[in-house]
């Protein structure tokens, strides 16, 4: 059976290299050899390498996304550690509304986001003509503004890290500290915080590497602010004339390098310790009931927030879907907007189908990779398996826009023309694309799921006579269903909504969702990129529903079944 073994790890082992590492390596390259053909190599200049400390924008784009990224993990990491605290520690009405706020921007794509903001802090936008609220242009538009709108996008990440770990309290240690003289808040400093370090540090993290490859807010907000980040720069050393591929593959360089150094503290500070108190008699935390006046202050800050961080973006979406001008000031209320986007022969239902066409297939591939992965990870012995989830961790970490660059030099190559595979221009590089995106989201979902289900369950099946089809079918996947339904939904809406590889790879006449709206709001349609937001968004999470409750049947009827 070893050998079945190696043979499955060698070959999910050989996918990943050619979805991930092989264009991640292809876009370093360019540092050393610009314009990289694969059937040629040329030597060029490395002083390239340095040349980010010197030519103005390199230098600016790289001191922008370090900055901006560090503030944002700073004040995102404190303002989720605040709300965490207060959803777990206090009982009051509608405590709840911090989780799904929570969750629905977690999965709502950052240019959206960011292009609600813009509608309402602009000029013209709902902020001055509607509230009088003066200044917010001015604020939006500048590196505090900038901060602040990442870290509303970006904080949820750490939020439901941080709230999971606080949801357990570790009893025994508390007491043991408080019997031994220490004062309630020595006890929380000297147990509680350093056992939920590695959860901040991890969910630190997560924010620095999420901000630091962040596409659709630099594609809204900063490149209307002049506040040029590495993947906007990116891109448009790609997609500008002439095209700069050293450009390109240097400042590539740079972002990845960030992510490494993000991902290697992570990998030293939970390396080095052990934090295992699950088993040191902690118990689950319930919530406190508060007072008169803590309860109507700590809802009113609860419901001021959710507004701030979701109404003001969604709000401020709808509202311009209404509009016949790209300006609220000169606001008539509109249903041509809504009439437009929902022609039958309308470009948006176009790139709805393209889009839904997309996620459904890279889905489905990168359900049944991602699911060999996260078996090979959890039950083989597969000696490579460390590289195969370091692998699943790069994926996951790489920005989209350096994926998406990857993928074009690897696939243009002429070489590749008789054989078929020149892939770029081609919906099918789309497909690749996602599912190298898809499979790490994927993974960690089954890897979670499987690790709750006992080996000996599968080797005592295996030592009755059931082979491998039969152990996953009769025992794994039913036990897996929930995980196999989250996987899914996560796969499917992350690759519906991927500004970046999707713009970078679209084929000509082969629009997608997210690259509608964002060249109708680029080309100043604001209310029309405002319905086609709406429209295309309420759309999408119909489809996510309807999938979740036919995937869901199959459950209910087992369940009836037993019963």
């Amino acid at each position: 059976m070893k050998w079945k073994e190696n043979v499955a790890g060698s070959l999910i082992l050989a996918i990943l290299i050619l979805l991930v590492l092989l264009p991640l390596v292809t876009v370093l390259l360019q540092v050393v050899c610009p314009g990289l053909s694969l059937s040629e190599f040329n030597l060029g200049n490395l002083s390239l390498i340095l040349d980010v400390f010197t030519r103005p924008l390199w230098k600016k784009a790289f001191l922008n996304s370090a900055s901006l990224s560090l503030c944002t993990t700073a004040a995102g990491l404190l303002l989720a550690g605040v709300l965490a605290h207060i959803r777990v520690k206090y009982k009051f009405p509608l405590a709840g509304l911090l989780d799904l706020v929570s969750w629905i921007l977690m999965i709502m794509p950052s240019f959206i986001l960011a292009q609600g903001w813009v509608f309402f802090a602009s000029g013209n936008g709902i902020a001055r003509s509607w509230l009088h609220i003066q200044g917010m242009n001015d604020f939006l538009f500048s590196f505090p503004g900038l901060v602040t709108v990442m870290v509303l996008c970006k904080y949820p990440m750490a939020y439901v890290a941080i709230k999971a770990s606080l949801e357990w309290y570790p009893a025994r240690l508390i007491h043991a500290a408080r019997l031994s003289g220490a004062s309630p808040l020595r006890a929380w400093l000297n147990v509680q915080l350093p056992l939920g370090l590695p959860t901040y540090f991890s969910a630190a993290m997560l924010i620095f590497m999420d901000t630091v490859g962040d596409y659709g807010m630099s594609s809204t907000i900063t490149a209307v602010y002049s506040f040029p980040t590495l993947p906007y720069t990116i891109y448009s050393a790609i997609c500008s004339s002439p095209v700069r591929f050293d450009m390109a593959g240097v400042l590539s360089l740079y972002l990845v390098v960030m992510i490494v150094i993000a991902m290697t503290l992570q990998f030293y500070v939970m390396g080095k310790k052990r934090f295992d108190f699950l088993d040191t008699g902690t118990e689950q935390v319930s919530p406190q009931k508060t007072g008169p006046t803590a309860t109507v202050l700590l809802t009113a800050v609860v419901v001021l927030f959710c507004l701030i961080a979701l109404g003001i973006p969604v709000g401020s979406n709808f509202i311009m879907s209404f509009s016949d001008s790209f300006s609220i000031e000169k606001f008539q209320f509109t249903l041509a907007n809504y009439q437009n986007v929902l022609q039958p022969d309308g470009a948006l239902l176009e790139g709805v189908k393209h889009s839904l066409s997309l996620a459904a297939v890279a889905a489905v591939i990168g359900l049944l990779i991602g699911f060999s992965v996260a078996y090979i990870l959890t039950y083989s012995q597969f000696r490579l398996k460390r590289m195969i989830d370091m692998l699943t961790l790069v994926a996951m970490a790489v920005p989209g826009v350096v994926l998406g660059i990857g993928y074009i030099f690897v696939w243009n190559q002429k070489w590749l023309q008789p054989l078929g595979l020149n892939l770029y221009g081609k919906p099918e590089i789309l497909i690749l694309a996602s599912v190298a995106s898809a499979v790490p989201l994927i993974n960690r979902v089954l890897v979670g799921g499987m690790s709750k289900v006992p080996q000996e369950l599968l080797t005592a099946s295996q030592v009755e006579g059931a082979r491998l089809g039969r152990r996953l079918r009769t025992i794994l996947l039913p036990l897996l269903h929930s995980s196999m339904v989250s996987a899914v939904l996560s796969a499917f809406g992350g690759s519906v909504f991927n500004l970046a590889i999707t713009t970078i790879l679209y084929p000509p006449n082969y629009s997608t969702l997210p690259v509608y709206i964002s060249d109708s709001y680029n080309d100043l349609n604001f209310g029309y990129a405002a319905a086609a937001t709406i429209v295309g968004g309420a759309f999408i999470i119909a489809i996510m529903l309807l999938l979740q409750f036919i995937l869901n049947l199959g459950k209910r009827k087992r369940y009836a079944d037993h019963t």
